[in-house]
């Protein structure tokens, strides 16, 4: 695969090793392919037939391709400590490690790949669940900070852990919360974000005597696309204007390095435009000016390397499917990119050393 370019006609052209992965489409629509158990790994059954169309032709070949998440060495712990409810990824040898704590967005749950993938690199990552996940409150209504840190401190304590401060990760509404976590909790060092708000959304946010409402919202704002999706990217109200302001979290209060990862043709949210707003917020407060890494053709789901990408699927919120945008090829090369990114910018602030040259994904 990598030697012969694709035949034509197919879902990619040219060279592409890896295109028979990130090209993947779902046999029913508003699936998103995810890892449920990071112990086992993707198993690919690949066939050749003679001819093309249906019914296939004579079998020419099969192979089957497998992809494994937990590499050898990284232990999975799950964490049911007070009200944390999370799995711990820590990779092989005696540590301690930099610490990171990673979010996802309105799906709820617990997912685990992308910490699980992160520890193979010499980070202990916490896979925190936050909503619809056991004991945890069934919806998102609303969130009270002092749970993250609660994690937060857990990490700070734990024995394989180094360093003064850790690292957050998260996308979509993990992000705002993440940014959240970064302006009012001490200990944080180092937050990226993928495709994340600066305005807090979709539930209330408590923290001791702050309260945070959610930015407001206009469903009339919903367009519906040729295929007869909805399109949400203009429901949210703008953070910089009237009572809205309220919604704007205060990152200046922040004490850590961002890095903001974009998708320009984010669907979800305008994510460029609060990527640009948190840094003019930073920088009027004299604060380090963030990283901000831009992908045009990028949709809002931009996940490890290689998975494929999810154009439109049921939103929790909205109660009907979405559109999340991109390009197939450009959102491909996005996730490449942006897993090496993020890697970066947490070697090089939670270990003080650039990160390693290996690309293995």
């Amino acid at each position: 695969l990598a030697r012969c370019p694709a035949l034509p006609g197919g879902s990619f052209s040219g060279l592409e090793p890896m295109g028979l992965l990130w090209a993947l489409q779902p046999q029913k629509p508003f699936r998103r392919l995810v890892k449920r158990d990071v112990q086992s790994p993707f198993l690919l059954q690949l066939e050749v037939f003679e001819g093309h169309g249906e019914p296939p032709g004579r079998l020419l070949a099969q192979a089957q391709h497998e992809r494994a998440f937990l590499r050898d060495g990284v232990r999975r712990v799950p964490v049911r400590e007070g009200r944390i409810r999370a799995t711990l990824f820590l990779p092989p040898g005696n540590g301690p490690f930099p610490g990171i704590i990673d979010l996802y967005g309105t799906g709820g749950g617990l997912p685990e790949y992308r910490a699980c993938l992160l520890a193979n690199y010499g980070f202990a990552v916490l896979a925190l669940a936050y909503y619809s996940y056991e004991d945890l409150p069934k919806e998102m209504k609303e969130f009270h900070l002092e749970y993250f840190e609660e994690a937060v401190n857990y990490m700070l304590q734990h024995t394989q852990v180094k360093g003064q401060g850790i690292g957050l990760l998260g996308i979509s509404k993990g992000g705002d919360l993440c940014i959240s976590m970064a302006s009012f909790l001490k200990g944080i060092t180092a937050t990226a974000l993928i495709n994340a708000s600066v305005a807090n959304v979709g539930a209330v946010l408590h923290y001791k005597d702050v309260t945070i409402p959610p930015l407001g919202a206009n469903i009339k704002r919903i367009k519906v696309n040729q295929s007869g999706i909805a399109d949400i990217v203009d429901v949210l109200n703008n953070p910089l204007e009237g009572p809205d302001r309220q919604s704007f979290i205060p990152l200046e209060k922040s004490e850590c390095r961002f890095l903001f990862i974009v998708g320009q043709d984010d669907h979800n949210w305008k994510s460029e435009f609060f990527a640009i707003e948190g840094s003019k917020r930073l920088q009027a407060h004299g604060k380090e000016k963030p990283e901000i890494v831009c992908y045009p053709g990028a949709g809002h789901y931009i996940e490890p390397p290689f998975f494929p990408m999810c154009a439109a699927s049921m939103h929790l919120l909205v109660g009907k499917p979405v559109v999340w945008g991109g390009e197939p090829k450009a959102h491909c090369e996005a996730q490449i990119d942006a897993w090496q990114q993020i890697r970066a910018f947490f070697c090089k602030h939670l270990t003080g050393k650039p990160s390693g040259t290996s690309n293995k994904l």
